[in-house]
């Protein structure tokens, strides 16, 4: 039986996520524009690992005080199913937006239990005129560039504790009302640590379900909840949902998963049906995927 609060419904049912690898960086340079420019470039076509390699974005925007070089910064998380592709997408990633960004400089963001390279990849770029250097117990390299240096630590750590997919499904009258829904969402998960919304906003309209019908491909569209198929398959709405939105999102443990579903829960809840979402509800594939299971019940107490 679903659940009402205030009313919105909520499903009884549970978001099903997987473990992956995930790293992080901090990224720093003159300004914040210029820092957060680093960052987005970064994390652009990370949405899926699907189709993208890796799935990344901001964790957070970094003031002076935090940073390693005293200057603004922004956290930068990636995810991907393997230590291999992790470590490829960081590597191309960061020396193609970062190294490459007016003023920037690179830093581990994560201690991790193993470590990536860093900096002890992208130093060839200096030809020879990189410089190695160790400062407080950390080993960084100085690249030069033609606006002056980059520096870049040598490392980033790695955990193998992250989950992905973690997800709501969120359901309204009107693409509007839903979208209004899924912004106030998305605004209350962005200010939970450790965890990411890698689709466009944070926000996905293209949610998919395992395999299909043509050959080749992985995944294809979820047809249960697509309004304009609500006569011609088993559809998972009610007749007064015209507009379905998903918010997909990973996080460095279980925990920071489960608090950034409860804050997106609160959030579409404190709205109301009248100016959001009529009902929440989350993707799972009968616990068969993984061994994450976020039940939304749970989740609004």
């Amino acid at each position: 039986m679903p659940l009402t609060v205030r009313g919105v419904r909520i499903d009884d049912t549970f978001a099903e996520a997987f473990g992956m690898r995930a790293t992080a960086v901090i990224i720093t340079a003159d300004s914040a524009q210029w820092a957060r420019q680093a960052a987005v470039t970064m994390t652009g076509f990370g949405t899926s690992v699907i189709g993208c390699g890796c799935e990344a974005g901001i964790d957070r925007e970094l003031p002076p005080r935090e940073t390693p070089d005293g200057r603004p910064g922004v956290r930068v998380l990636l995810f991907s199913v393997s230590t291999g592709e992790l470590q490829k997408q960081l590597q191309s990633r960061v020396g193609q937006c970062v190294l490459t960004s007016p003023g920037s400089a690179c830093y581990a963001g994560l201690k991790g239990e193993e470590r990536l390279k860093l900096g002890n990849a992208l130093r060839y770029f200096g030809d020879g005129w990189q410089i190695s250097k160790r400062f407080a117990g950390k080993h960084y390299w100085r690249v030069p560039v033609m606006d002056g240096e980059f520096v870049c630590e040598a490392t980033t750590g790695l955990t193998k504790q992250a989950v992905g997919g973690g997800n709501l499904i969120i359901m309204g009258r009107s693409t509007r009302a839903t979208l209004a829904a899924s912004e106030a969402a998305a605004r209350a998960i962005a200010a939970v640590p450790d965890v990411i919304m890698p689709f466009p906003g944070g926000i996905a309209r293209s949610g998919s379900k395992v395999g299909a019908k043509y050959k080749g491909m992985s995944a294809s569209t979820n047809d249960a909840y697509c309004p304009t198929l609500r006569g011609a398959v088993k559809t998972a709405l009610d007749a007064d949902i015209a507009s379905v939105l998903e918010i997909v999102i990973d996080g460095l443990s279980p925990q920071s998963v489960a608090s950034a579903m409860r804050a997106g829960i609160a959030a579409v809840v404190r709205l109301g049906p009248g100016k959001g979402a009529l009902r929440i509800g989350a993707g799972n594939y009968g616990g068969k995927l993984g061994p994450h299971h976020f039940h939304l019940k749970e989740l609004v107490r």
